[in-house]
């Protein structure tokens, strides 16, 4: 499901909501009183029910008979929505989410990378190219123009296996490589990760799966690198 959050009244009761549950203000199996919570909140009980009605679409909450509506287990929840991961490091669990995102894409992306050297094609390359030219722009001034144009890199590249089951991935990925980007790049202390892009798009070029490979490990050990940084650097700086 794409974000919800922004917009307008809805938009910041179901982030209110959102946040609260996914921080553990509101735990598992909780029975939400709507009601008081619209009052709480001061808004309508049509925005509440609006509200809910996202929020159980997420995954986050339920209702049943005689028992009402409440928090669902965290197993039930849409982990891969853009809004969950956005509230996860919102509420502090950042880490987690980024360190489940490391090993996935450690399975995916040099796989993806040596099957894309082998099976790219030369509109392949030139999308690559190009996200790799947006990102160097943006990369000193627009750190959201920057996250934008990583994630077009990487969705060019797992375009370019040529196999429309990974070239979905991205639907798995996307939504936490945007966050960690934005995270790293609006901290503007992360390695310049211009280099480490170019070296798996060189490696595509030339057809050297074994290479391409090699590189996107380097590239994904980079970028955990940076987001540990980042996030160590505002722990020391909240404590």
């Amino acid at each position: 499901m794409a974000s919800y959050t922004g917009r307008g009244v809805h938009g910041q009761i179901v982030h209110a909501l959102g946040t609260r549950i996914v921080g553990g203000d509101l735990p598992e199996g909780t029975t939400l009183d709507v009601r008081a919570l619209g009052e709480e909140l001061d808004v309508s009980m049509t925005v509440m029910r609006e509200s809910m009605k996202v929020l159980a679409g997420k995954g986050l909450i339920d209702a049943r008979q005689k028992r009402g509506t409440f928090v669902r287990e965290r197993k039930h929840w849409n982990l891969l929505d853009a809004d969950l991961i956005g509230w996860q490091v919102e509420s502090g669990g950042g880490q987690r989410l980024m360190r489940d995102l490391a090993d996935v894409r450690s399975i995916v992306e040099p796989a993806a990378a040596h099957r894309a050297a082998l099976h790219r094609t030369t509109e392949d390359l030139h999308a690559m190219r190009a996200a790799l030219d947006a990102m160097t722009e943006a990369h000193a001034h627009s750190p959201a123009d920057a996250a934008e144009a990583d994630a077009a890199f990487h969705r060019a590249l797992l375009n370019a296996t040529g196999n429309e089951m990974l070239a979905r991935m991205d639907l798995l990925l996307e939504p936490g490589l945007r966050e960690r980007d934005r995270v790293v790049h609006s901290r503007n202390r992360a390695v310049d990760p211009i280099p480490s892009h170019q070296a798996v798009l060189d490696a595509v070029r030339d057809q050297d799966a074994a290479r391409a490979e090699l590189a996107m490990l380097d590239l994904l050990a980079q970028a955990t690198h940076d987001f540990d940084q980042v996030t160590g650097e505002q722990s020391a700086t909240s404590r």
